[in-house]
């Protein structure tokens, strides 16, 4: 479920009696929000900003900046499903005229979310923001959201080896290499934490076929 379906969108677009034609900024910018979500996930930079800057301009032609917010989320949340933790940058300047949602769903990316804040996230977030949120991961369908709630859990510290592997496994069944890399790293490095150079050496291997790309 990508972000703009999280977040509500299509309720803007809802009308009373027959249902209208969605506007072309909308199907241009959900196909363009896919696009860049599977580029930057699977590691292909150049596509993945080609398509980020669509889907932008494609939203910022509405003049909303909930909705250009969301669409700075989705990159921010993408960067979290990846273990990149860099702030979210193209986020804050809009935060002042952003809505609740976003400004929650900002500060969860960030690990600073307040428990009150927790009843404006979308649903599948709620369980991870509040307690016992490792137990609530494999819950979440969508694998995308899974791997946001999995960075999310790890950048809060409360990512057990069980919730590494979970992560792992999800970004290996979509094919997501630039996550893939990243979450078998983090498995490793805990690995040689631990001690277990078997196991830390086992996932070096892995992350070696995964970095083979012609």
């Amino acid at each position: 479920m990508r972000m703009l379906a999280l977040l509500g969108l299509a309720l803007l677009l809802v009308a009373c009696g027959n249902k209208p034609r969605q506007p072309d900024w909308l199907v241009n910018a959900d196909g363009a929000q896919d696009r860049f979500e599977r580029a930057y996930l699977s590691g292909r930079d150049r596509v993945a900003n080609t398509e980020f800057q669509r889907f932008r301009d494609e939203v910022s032609a509405t003049a909303k900046a909930s909705l250009v917010a969301r669409a700075e989320l989705t990159r921010c949340a993408v960067h979290v499903a990846s273990l990149d933790f860099a702030p979210c940058e193209g986020f804050e300047p809009l935060r002042a005229d952003a809505g609740d949602a976003e400004r929650a769903y900002a500060d969860f990316l960030e690990g600073k979310l307040a428990p009150e804040q927790a009843r404006e996230l979308p649903k599948d977030y709620r369980g991870i923001a509040g307690e016992g949120g490792a137990a609530q991961l494999k819950k979440i369908k969508n694998p995308l959201s899974r791997l946001i709630a999995a960075g999310v859990l790890l950048r809060t510290g409360h990512a057990d080896p069980e919730v590494l592997e979970t992560a792992t496994d999800t970004a290996s069944e979509q094919g997501w290499r630039r996550a893939v890399l990243a979450w078998l790293g983090a498995r490793a490095m805990l690995a040689e934490k631990n001690g277990n150079s078997e196991e830390a050496a086992h996932l070096r291997r892995r992350m070696e076929i995964a970095a083979q790309e012609r």
